[in-house]
């Protein structure tokens, strides 16, 4: 068997020359001293010569084998630093600025707030610093656009409503009536402001740009002002290490063509709490800013206390190093933006001084299983015209979708931090769907927040299956829940309190229909299994009879149809008469959107049952578990699909049967949901196919231009995304084991304590636990601790090589 000593040195990657030099100074690996004695050695750099003066040499080693095993250019590029002892330090991040981001506690009871303001007691607003006093003209066209919009949802609700009443045995007479004429008004409002949002949306997009329009302020080529400093943030958690490194260094590169790199830093800010994940982040790291020369501008942070998820992460990042920067561009785990796209969001920010926040629109791609494929198809071909049309109602007092978008960091930093919801419960605490609240924060302070939705160069990924696409909406849905609390906050724009009650609709409108269905079926069973009641007051001389008119039915059922397929129909024939090219030319086009609708019409009953329950558990208290969502294409176990969608297959059975019992001719009205339920184990299994979505491609069906003719952007991504999966991915029995990992794991640790005496007795314990539980039998968290602390981890390296245990973490390490 080989000495410690020398199997150590056969770890790190030496040339022959490099290797015959160190065993010469070494000498025998056998003896007992060779595993520091190598260490004083490589303590000794470039003169190979032992240093017999380092107290901890393994300590004293560490930035030797970082070059060893990273090269010279991680050294020359002046990144590893000495800390107090001795040991290497990693400047991963620039020198500290700190400011002050404190926010202010919410008031969400108007009777409370009523009471303090009686009593003297109220807190004192701060003062709105920087904003414009003065009312631009965008606001009186806002202002005016938006009351013609809520007449024409009102006015159409109500005529709908009408034929609906008509449309009952007894014209709204009956309890069971009214309770289904309420649903239908509020479901039938909420489908007429998505047809308005996407008609005015296809006529603005018709006849060009919106003259109000944040894109139409700046000219296409103004350069970026001297002295505009941008932070570009990647908040990530636990996510795919090859993925977001290979979107990063993309648009790293993609800002580099563009000329623009002296105006941007890139920060990536991890809240990653697996240990595996943490080191692979750290060598992905120092590997993305050798490829592309980012030393000084790419920057690495993992928090160790994390708190408020990503709104607190971000929060940390404008505490720490905000006044260093004018702006901030905040990108999610899958984002990609050009460089172009980058620098214009800049000019225009610099053109618009009273705007706090500029949202891109962007495009997904990037996924290749058939469920992602519809959905890619879907935002693409449709989402244009609800976007257009958002930015037509809103304007400057628009929606923050926490990514892609660009924000002035000094308003920022003084208005938009979150304090928790008061009380207990599901609905109080941390807010999670930060960014709606974000926006109507910075409203609020007087800023403008817009949506460049004619933005090209804006990339983002979807879910690749139907059930990690639920498991996101839990989240925001919860989220939305939590936020509606905020509709009486003082000083909210009557805009926002609104975009807070759509958030609550986008979810709420499921088990309003769920609701509004179960009552059909009530009623169904009513007039079928009950004598009519012909005379239903005392001394009634006439008789109430229950009156049919399919004729109102048609023309009710027609109507609906329009106003949730037009939209649709009205996206492919601005993409005809545009160009379709990308999309496969008109017919592959008209016959994608076929596949599409029927898609989305199957899957609508299986999205409304899901979300029903989330708004259900979210009442009732039930934990929601927030996870990074799945980046590559992850197919759905037939297993898995059972246990998620057998109560609604059961359901679609026993309510199918029950229907046929009370009236067979019932079952035609409800064939889409029934049809949709019996169907959602296979759809939801067969969807998640790679092998389909890519036949698709291959027959040019569901194509959006960004595959066609895809930017370079994304053509990097894919590529570095690939060639970063082949790689092996270092974890956390590395960081221990790996003379090369341990010490960039070494580097990056931030737990830096002055020598105490209890320190020193916390560190020998945590090395002691390390030891006896093994590499298997340590838990998460001590992984986690042991990774904080270079010093501990260091301690841990040398005791199981000198110990002879350091084959066994090697020989577990867990696959990549």
């Amino acid at each position: 068997m080989n000495a410690p000593a020398e199997v150590y040195l056969d770890l790190l990657p030496l040339s022959g020359t490099q290797r015959d030099v160190l065993h010469n100074a070494v000498g025998d690996p056998a003896e007992s001293d060779a595993f520091l004695k190598t260490h004083r050695v490589l303590a000794g750099a470039d003169s190979a010569v032992e240093r017999a003066d380092v107290t901890d040499p393994v300590a004293a080693s560490q930035a030797t084998r970082l070059g060893i095993g990273f090269g010279e250019s991680l050294v020359e590029a002046g990144v590893v630093r000495e800390d107090a002892r001795g040991a290497a330090c990693l400047a991963a991040t620039p020198p500290l600025a700190r400011t002050s981001m404190a926010p202010e506690p919410w008031i969400t009871n108007p009777v409370v707030r009523g009471w303090r303001r009686f009593r003297g007691t109220a807190p004192k607003r701060r003062s709105i610093e920087g904003a414009s006093h003065v009312e631009p003209r965008w606001r009186r066209a806002g202002e005016s656009r938006r009351m013609v919009l809520l007449f024409l949802v009102i006015v159409q609700t109500c005529v709908a409503t009408w034929y609906m009443k008509a449309v009952l045995p007894y014209q709204g007479g009956q309890i069971l009536e009214v309770a289904i004429l309420f649903l239908f008004a509020l479901l039938f409002g909420w489908v007429g402001a998505g047809f308005w949002t996407a008609l005015m949306g296809f006529l603005q997009l018709m006849m060009g740009r919106d003259k109000y329009s944040i894109s139409a302020s700046a000219v296409e080529d103004a350069p970026i002002t001297p002295g505009a400093r941008t932070a570009i943030v990647m908040p990530i958690c636990n996510e795919d290490v090859a993925r977001v490194f290979a979107g990063l260094r993309a648009t790293y590169e993609s800002v580099a063509a563009a000329g623009q790199l002296d105006h941007f830093d890139f920060f990536v800010l991890s809240d990653s709490y697996h240990a595996d994940t943490c080191v692979a982040e750290h060598a992905a790291w120092v590997e993305l800013c050798q490829a592309v020369g980012g030393f000084g501008r790419i920057f690495y942070r993992r928090r160790r206390r994390r708190v408020k998820r990503k709104s607190g992460n971000i929060d940390d990042f404008c505490r720490r190093w905000g006044k260093d920067y004018r702006y901030m561009i905040v990108l999610d785990a899958d984002s990609v933006m050009t460089g172009e796209c980058l620098k214009r969001l800049v000019v225009l920010m610099e053109a618009n001084p009273e705007a706090g926040i500029i949202q891109s629109a962007p495009r997904a791609s990037g996924m290749d299983s058939l469920y992602a494929r519809f959905q890619q198809f879907a935002t693409r071909v449709y989402g244009p015209l609800f976007t257009a049309g958002l930015h037509f109602w809103q304007l400057g007092e628009s929606h923050y979708w926490g990514h892609n978008a660009i924000i002035r960091l000094a308003p920022f930093i003084q208005h938009c931090a979150l304090a928790p919801l008061p009380g207990r419960g599901a609905f109080a605490g941390a807010i999670l769907s930060h960014d709606f609240v974000e926006a109507a924060l910075m409203r609020r302070a007087g800023w403008g927040v817009w949506i460049a939705y004619d933005l090209d160069g804006s990339y983002e990924e979807l879910p690749p299956n139907l059930l990690d696409e639920v498991q996101r909406d839990q989240r925001w849905c919860q989220g939305n829940l939590m936020n509606f609390r905020l509709f009486l906050v003082n000083g909210m724009h009557p805009v926002h309190r609104a975009v807070f009650l759509t958030g609550v609709m986008s979810y709420l409108s499921a088990p309003l229909w769920f609701l509004f269905l179960t009552l059909s079926t009530a009623l169904l069973g009513v007039h079928t299994l009950m004598e009519p009641t012909y005379f239903a007051e005392p001394r009634q001389l006439f008789p109430i009879w229950p009156q049919w008119h399919p004729d109102k039915a048609i023309v009710l059922f027609t109507t609906t149809t329009v106003l949730l397929f037009l939209p649709k129909v009205l996206s492919v024939l601005l993409i005809i008469v545009q160009d379709s090219k990308g999309f496969g030319g008109p017919r592959k086009l008209m016959t994608s959107m076929l596949m599409e609708v029927l898609f989305s019409m199957l899957l609508a009953p299986v999205r409304m049952l899901f979300h029903t329950r989330f708004v259900v558990s979210a009442f009732l208290g039930w934990s929601v578990q927030w996870k990074s969502p799945a980046r590559d294409n992850d197919q759905t176990p037939w297993s898995e699909a059972i246990k998620r969608h057998g109560l609604q297959t059961l359901l679609g059975l026993l309510w199918g049967a029950l229907v046929a019992w009370l009236n067979p001719v019932f079952l035609w009205w409800m064939a889409p949901i029934l049809v949709s339920l019996l169907l959602a184990i296979p759809l939801s299994v067969i969807s998640s196919y790679v092998t389909l979505g890519r036949k698709a491609f291959d027959d040019k069906l569901l194509l959006i231009p960004e595959e066609t003719d895809p930017p370079a952007a994304l053509v990097a991504t894919k590529q570095y995304t690939d060639e970063n999966r082949a790689k092996r991915k270092p974890g956390f029995l590395d960081a221990v084991a790996d003379p090369v990992i341990n010490a960039l794991a070494c580097g990056m640790g931030t737990a830096r304590h002055r020598d105490a005496a209890p320190v020193e007795k916390h560190r020998s314990e945590m090395v002691e636990a390390a030891l006896e539980a093994g590499p298997i039998g340590l838990t998460e968290p001590q992984r986690i601790k042991l990774l904080n602390d270079p010093v501990v981890l260091s301690r841990l390296h040398e005791r199981v090589w000198i110990e002879g245990r350091a084959p066994v973490w090697l020989r577990e390490k867990a696959p990549s």
